[in-house]
């Protein structure tokens, strides 16, 4: 098992129930990676997802059951681990987006980089990884 580990924002969980990409490549990489997202993160999916899966025309409890299911594997992390990082954080990224501060700090109090869709992260003085690029970090151990 690697000590290698990243956050997710609740955009990555979304997108991990609407499609099979994200999903498979959390699934894939189980073993050499720890996922972790902030407990408001599966808060904002619940809340979210039906709404964009009734405007497809989707029944949204086979949805919600894929959304239980993925926090069994990604560790939601309680906002008592990470609130002494809350000032540290708003400060760094309360400009774009307050509301983000809680995945900024589960990753500064993890020291691991974020998996998310949002620019609001970037520049906040963590690494930073989006879907498009996420298979570098998940596959880097893979080439030791």
């Amino acid at each position: 098992m690697s000590d290698r580990a990243i956050v997710l924002d609740a955009n990555i969980l979304i997108r991990a129930v609407l499609g099979r990409r994200v999903r498979d490549l959390i699934f894939d990489n189980l073993g050499t990676v720890k996922f972790f997202a902030p407990d408001v993160a599966f808060t904002d999916a619940r809340k979210y997802l039906p709404a964009l899966l009734k405007k497809r025309g989707i029944d949204p409890s086979a949805a919600m059951l894929v959304l239980n299911h993925l926090e069994g594997i990604v560790q939601s992390i309680d906002e008592q681990i990470y609130q002494g990082m809350q000032q540290q954080a708003l400060q760094r990224i309360e400009i774009r987006d307050a509301d983000d501060w809680p995945v900024l700090a589960c990753a500064m109090t993890l020291g691991c980089p974020i998996w998310t869709e949002d620019t609001d992260f970037f520049g906040t003085g963590v690494a930073i990884w989006t879907s498009d690029r996420i298979a570098l970090y998940l596959a880097s151990d893979r080439r030791k």
